[in-house]
């Protein structure tokens, strides 16, 4: 199968649902040429800033986040169910001390400098275009801050300009 471009606008589907609940993988390259990737079940994809806009919530202890940091683009993959046990793999393991891309047996493509998985079935190209660190003065309402930062270990949002959208055929 091969993937076709589409226009953002062309999107159907339901993202609470397909972040949320089915997640999504964010992947990245550092500089050096090496590749990354975490499942985030956090994130939305909207308009801003009169242009197609995906953001994705990683944690600052992440190792993905040092490839997002080191990187200018990154993408956002959506798989089918029968890739569950890859994407639970992907957000229970960390890349510093195993190879997740090997062990799911993903084949990693690249659009430009942006790599993203052959067995996707939907991927946002992303270029970084802002980042809002999440810490304790972010919140309002601070329950947020006790129930889902009990040890600090926020998030840091990243805004970025979905420059191409490939689907599976």
């Amino acid at each position: 199968m091969t993937f076709r471009e589409i226009d953002p606008k062309e999107l159907g589907g339901n993202f609470i649902k397909k972040i949320g609940f089915d997640w999504m993988l964010v992947t990245a390259q550092n500089s050096k040429g090496k590749v990354n990737t975490m499942t985030a079940a956090w994130g939305w994809v909207g308009y801003s800033w009169q242009r197609p806009v995906a953001v994705c919530v990683i944690r600052r202890s992440r190792f993905t986040h040092e490839f997002v940091e080191d990187s200018n683009t990154f993408s956002l993959t959506f798989f089918d169910e029968s890739y569950r046990r890859q994407l639970n793999l992907c957000g229970k393991e960390s890349g510093r001390n195993m190879d997740k891309i090997k062990a799911c047996s993903f084949n990693v493509l690249h659009e430009g400098e942006t790599p993203y998985f052959a067995q996707s079935n939907l991927v946002f190209i992303c270029r970084k275009v802002a980042k809002q660190y999440l810490g304790t003065d972010a919140f309002i309402d601070k329950s947020f801050v006790e129930n889902y930062y009990p040890e600090g270990d926020f998030h840091d949002m990243y805004f970025g300009e979905i420059v191409k959208v490939l689907a599976k055929e």
